[in-house]
């Protein structure tokens, strides 16, 4: 999916190079910075080992805001910071195990293609660290402890296109690598690996 996401990008990107599309708002250049305001589908691919694997524990989508800023460090390079925070229902095969709240804040290094033109695909990859909290889980009455924080790789590919010099809109698509670890009473529970799709669109301002 996101080998197919790039490849559409850069394709897109092709499309705009011809004369007709010279950039009138002067594209993005190196000290620019882009923020963008997007909603996001976060899409957990949960697996799960151990007891917890054996209780099909799985979580639930959902949907929030996402904020993230782009330093373009030259013409075709930015370096993008995502801040954003979501709360997940766990479920499993003996009922709901209660929610978990999920902040995970995304280091990424990206590469603009086209970056003087009207649209302007990008991919980028980089370091996820997943700090979880206010967690009220529970296995019937047992309370049911997890793993803080994780850290993970992440990819991205992504596509903005300027409506004017300083507004842009914004379609992207994320898969980031995270995962925790539950026990219970002292008992190891197992691991669960989250590993979450995350969809978005927005806008965004270039200053």
């Amino acid at each position: 999916m996101f080998l197919a996401c790039a490849a559409l990008f850069a394709g897109a990107a092709q499309a705009d190079n011809g004369p007709s599309s010279v950039d009138t708002t002067g594209g993005i250049h190196a000290g620019d910075v882009l923020v963008r305001l997007r909603a996001i589908s976060i899409q957990p691919q949960a697996s799960a080992g151990g007891a917890l694997g054996s209780l099909g524990v799985d979580v639930n989508n959902a949907i929030v805001p996402e904020l993230d800023f782009t330093y373009m460090i030259r013409d075709d390079i930015g370096v993008e910071l995502i801040l954003g925070t979501s709360r997940h229902q766990v479920t499993s095969n003996i009922g709901g195990l209660g929610g978990v709240g999920v902040l995970p804040p995304t280091l990424l290094l990206q590469y603009h293609f086209n970056h003087q033109g009207r649209v302007r695909p990008y991919v980028g990859a980089g370091l996820n660290y997943t700090y979880f909290y206010n967690d009220k889980l529970k296995a019937g009455d047992t309370p049911v402890s997890i793993k803080r924080s994780s850290f993970g790789p992440a990819l991205q590919a992504g596509v903005d296109v300027q409506v004017t010099k300083t507004l842009f809109v914004n379609a992207d698509v994320k898969k980031i690598w995270m995962r925790t670890s539950a026990s219970a009473g002292g008992a190891d529970l197992g691991s669960l690996k989250i590993d979450p799709w995350v969809l978005g669109l927005g806008v965004g301002m270039k200053f």
